[in-house]
């Protein structure tokens, strides 16, 4: 790590310091999501706390399931002098609807998991009924009936 007026890391400092991987870090210098940092004599990149920030920033976005577009937008709005609550809220709650709705879909699928598992002895014959329910032709709307 050199030192400066500002605190300087190095890609894997900085890689380290966030848990963001080295190769994330350069994908996103790429993608724009991140300024590429000064270089050091030696050629090095040179972060900042503001990268790292903005790095802890990104992870935290990903890591709620916005993806790299939303989070480029956040960004944008983050970076804005004009920006309003208002906006970046809407972003948060058309992700909430989202994450909601995979929450649904994910115990609508527990609950036919449960059933299967519930119908099927577990025994050493072949007749499985799991098999035999995931094997039934598909509703009208090309899902299992279960679904």
């Amino acid at each position: 790590m050199m030192k400066s007026r500002q605190c300087v890391f190095y890609i894997g400092d900085a890689a380290r310091r966030t848990g963001v991987p080295v190769e994330t870090i350069r994908y996103y210098e790429r993608e724009g999501i991140l300024q590429p940092p000064e270089r050091g004599r030696n050629g090095y990149r040179l972060y900042n706390r503001a990268h790292l920030e903005r790095l802890m920033f990104v992870k935290r976005c990903r890591a709620l399931g916005f993806s790299l577009q939303e989070t480029q937008s956040l960004l944008s709005l983050a970076d804005s002098k004009t920006r309003t609550c208002r906006q970046i809220s809407a972003i948060a709650k058309a992700k909430l609807r989202d994450v909601r709705a995979k929450i649904a879909d994910l115990k609508r699928m527990e609950t036919v998991l449960e059933d299967y598992v519930e119908i099927c002895p577990g025994d050493a014959t072949a007749d499985c009924p799991i098999v035999a329910a995931l094997s039934h032709r598909p509703d009208g709307n090309g899902r299992h009936a279960a679904l």
